[in-house]
């Protein structure tokens, strides 16, 4: 029996080399999670199941190999923006053509389509975005990057805060637009008409009263309606304050062709002719561009505008429109989002990163490549976006290293080196002695 008690222990010994061998051989594979040889004892069962006080054990046997799922180091600044590490709780799911398996490993790129895959070809999983660029949670994709243009949009709405100075004095001269006398400040914005072209809408301010004001528009410094017509006529629209320096909206300012006045209290620039200028020799005229406005105007939203005794000016201003764009970046945040950066200067989310998690993840099943599949005995995958719940969140352009601590690893082969050759004494020391009770006979 003896022999094979021995026996048993070699066996031990040489799992525990494997495993040791198999950790330091993935010292440096990212995402890696190193693993642990568990023994346990062996008795022989009587038939109805008692032992003396007496009985010696069998020997030894590998009960588990399980996995120490602990964090592994972050290496950061790796310059790939699909390098993807998660700090805290947490998997990677990837699609094998349908097959659902789970990694830390987040070295990701994209394939010839667009898609976000790893170094084996598996699609990553999470939550695509609708054609207003919204999250859709809840349904998992494969992640794709659109690397298309994004395309023009013409200026729907001009949201402007600003301040006009209620020191400045009152000025009784008419509007010049060549006569900077005649207004006290202007505040220029860009606008885009629907093929992305970008125009200046210049706003110009005078002081009329106490608390009136004047606010002539022009579209490229031409009129609105009419670009080709000379002389330049400035739409022109009242302002009115309050004692405190709020604007005023009841009653509405009179309307103009060209600039109407909402029930609310806001502005829409309607009949706008995108146009361009065209020079031959000295000569410089105005004309449609063959674009066109939006459908409904400008909104121009103005109600933030105040009269205090403040520098005048621009204090924030926003719109909605944009010419053609090309995606220059991307860079995935720590909730999982994939924001995209074009040339126009836009930035948009075109996906999400999903993580799952699991009840138990010693029961999850290797799959090699470092992934793992789900099974019973892990529980059911709970999939989510990233710092959320028990979930961890993202680190973009970042990589989880292994988790192998190469000390620890070398201690554990000397000392299963040690135990193979005290189990190969056994063996040896039991061949002697048998030896010896043959030559007996």
């Amino acid at each position: 029996m003896s022999f094979n008690i021995g026996l048993s222990g070699l066996k031990a010994a040489n799992k525990s080399l494997d495993v040791a061998g198999n950790n330091i051989a993935n010292v440096a594979t990212v995402g890696f999670k190193s693993s642990r040889a568990e023994f346990a004892d062996q008795y022989a069962q009587s038939i109805r199941g008692t032992s003396g006080g007496t009985d010696v054990g069998n020997g030894v046997y590998t009960s588990a190999v399980t996995q120490n799922f602990s964090q592994g180091s972050l290496s950061s600044g790796t310059g790939r923006s699909l390098d993807l590490a998660i700090q805290g709780n947490g998997f990677f799911m990837v699609s094998n053509n349908g097959e659902k398996l789970y990694t830390r490993a987040g070295n990701f790129h994209t394939d010839p389509k667009g898609y976000v895959v790893d170094n084996n070809g598996n699609n990553l999983q999470g939550y695509g975005v609708d054609a207003n660029g919204n999250v859709q949670s809840g349904v998992l994709a494969d992640l794709r990057v659109d690397s298309s243009n994004m395309p023009p949009k013409p200026t729907s709405l001009f949201t402007l805060s600003s301040n006009l100075d209620s020191t400045q004095p009152i000025i009784s001269k008419t509007f010049d637009v060549k006569d900077p006398s005649s207004y006290t400040n202007t505040i220029s914005t860009s606008v885009y008409d629907s093929q992305g072209n970008e125009h200046t809408l210049s706003q110009y301010f005078t002081k009329t009263g106490t608390n009136t004001w004047s606010m002539h528009s022009l579209m490229d410094g031409r009129n609105i309606s009419n670009p080709g017509t000379d002389p330049v006529v400035a739409d022109e629209t009242e302002l009115t304050f309050d004692s405190s320096g709020n604007l005023l909206t009841s009653p509405p300012p009179t309307s103009t062709a060209n600039i109407s006045v909402n029930p609310d209290g806001t502005f829409n620039i309607v009949n706008w002719v995108p146009a361009q200028s065209k020079t031959v020799g000295s000569v410089t005229t105005w004309g449609p561009n063959g674009a066109s406005a939006n459908p409904s105007g400008i909104k121009l939203d103005m109600l933030a505008t105040t009269q205090t005794a403040a520098p005048g000016g621009a204090i924030a201003k926003h719109q909605d429109g944009n010419n053609t764009g090309q995606i220059t970046n991307m860079q995935v945040d720590a909730s999982g989002n994939m924001f995209a950066t074009y040339s126009n200067g836009l930035s948009r989310v075109i996906g999400q990163v999903s993580l799952t998690t699991f009840a138990n993840v010693q029961g999850l099943e290797p799959a090699g490549g470092t992934m793992w599949r789900e099974s019973y005995a892990s529980g059911t995958a709970v999939t989510g976006a990233p710092d959320t719940g028990t979930l961890g969140y993202i680190n973009g352009s970042s990589l989880e290293e292994s988790n192998v601590d190469l000390s620890d690893e070398l201690v554990e082969l000397i000392k299963a080196q040690a135990n193979y050759q005290a189990n190969s004494k056994t063996i040896s020391t039991e061949n002697t002695i048998l030896q010896t009770t043959i030559q007996m006979t």
